[in-house]
């Protein structure tokens, strides 16, 4: 099968390399970074540039640019897509995204799922992309009253060789509404962490607990802004949730309250507990 890549940073790169060490398949790359193109060329991530010749030839495509592009690039590049192709958009929201370009697929005819790998790194790049980030990681996929069974089947044999774990379906609004707090309200919170003062004066007071806390602080601002905003309605109940749990401590703390804060470290522990793994 002949696999087209729409951006090749951390995601797509990752992608590329990941069916090229695993499966027999064919993969055209695109991305705007002319040096991007090279790295991928020369450690064969990629077999050749996708174009708008090669598009037509895809039977999978594979969308992983932010959801603005995305959707910008389905539009321009949709007539081109083969009636046969499916297309999966592989971006960090769903509802913006699926809304914009779902039209776009029934107006082409071509088949069409939302996706989101839950894997990634705290630097991104292809310089960052690895052939074994998803493995072990969970594929969401949001499928809707068009997606046949068929199709399913095609996507898990795809993603179960390239080393995920398992598939994860959804709706977009459940997939958004969680993800605003399994990732969203981290990164916010790691980057609001770092601001401390203290955090350029922790040197040789830092461990495991300081890297846990700031290791996705290292973030794209750019595209975790398009991010928030396209979830900023859920975000903004998880970050008001998260103010008053921290109120809460401080209330506490400044009372000297220890059975308080007894109660509120003992609450958070049974919590983490009964939610279990990852």
């Amino acid at each position: 099968m002949n696999v087209g890549i729409v951006g090749l940073g951390l995601i797509g790169g990752s992608m590329a390399k990941s069916i090229k060490a695993r499966t027999g398949h064919t993969v055209f790359g695109a991305d705007l970074d002319a040096e991007t193109m090279t790295l991928a060329r020369m450690c064969g991530a990629i077999d050749a540039p996708l174009t708008d010749e090669n598009l037509p030839q895809c039977g999978l495509i594979l969308i992983a640019i932010r959801p603005g592009a995305a959707v910008e690039w389905v539009r321009a590049h949709g007539a081109q897509i083969s009636k046969t192709a499916i297309a999966v958009d592989l971006c960090g929201v769903k509802r913006v995204v699926v809304e914009a370009i779902a039209p776009l697929a029934e107006q082409h005819s071509f088949a069409y799922i939302g996706g989101h790998p839950m894997a990634g790194r705290e630097r991104g790049g292809f310089t960052a992309s690895s052939e074994d980030l998803y493995v072990g990681a969970s594929m969401i996929l949001t499928p809707d009253k068009r997606t046949d069974m068929k199709l399913l089947e095609t996507l898990q044999a795809f993603f179960l060789d390239l080393g995920f774990a398992r598939l994860t379906f959804s709706q977009p609004e459940e997939h958004d509404r969680i993800i605003a707090f399994t990732s969203q309200l981290a990164h916010i919170v790691s980057s609001a962490y770092v601001k401390s003062p203290e955090a350029q004066r922790r040197r040789g007071f830092s461990a495991g607990s300081f890297q846990d806390m700031t290791r996705v602080a290292r973030l794209d601002e750019d595209m975790w802004t398009e991010l928030f905003l396209a979830d900023a309605d859920y975000l903004v109940k998880e970050l008001d949730i998260f103010i008053r749990h921290l109120t809460d401590y401080s209330d506490a703390l400044k009372s000297r309250d220890a059975e308080r804060i007894r109660a509120l470290l003992k609450e958070g522990r049974e919590l983490k507990a009964s939610a279990g793994g990852n």
